[in-house]
């Protein structure tokens, strides 16, 4: 449960850093905002891996929401456009990364059971 908040923490600073760097075209005091938050960003997403979280689950993870996340909040405060086409590729983004942890969690099975297996 611990490195799925991390996760969550990561994602939320990344998407906040990322909206700031945009907001902060107009209002440079919100580059503070942005290394703050891109840090954490970072120190969080080596924490979740510490935790035990494989590469490959973790970044795809905070990748593709961070993506999706950005786009639907960039349109909603900035006005940024988000089309059809573009919601089907967040979907895809999504659905690639389920895949990824789907995948993941059945070589973690595979393994767990060879590792049982008698000798």
């Amino acid at each position: 449960m611990r490195k799925w908040l991390l996760l969550t923490t990561a994602i939320l600073l990344e998407v906040g850093a990322t909206l700031s760097l945009r907001g902060a075209l107009d209002r440079p005091a919100l580059y503070a905002l942005v290394v703050v938050g891109y840090v954490g960003s970072f120190v969080a997403l080596a924490l979740v891996l510490r935790a035990g979280l494989a590469l490959g689950v973790a970044y795809g993870i905070w990748g593709a929401s961070g993506v999706a996340l950005t786009a639907i909040l960039a349109a909603l405060l900035f006005g940024d456009p988000l089309t059809g086409v573009m919601g089907i590729g967040i979907a895809l983004v999504i659905a690639g990364v389920l895949c990824v942890e789907l995948g993941a969690q059945s070589a973690h099975a595979r393994r767990s059971g060879e590792e049982g297996a008698p000798s």
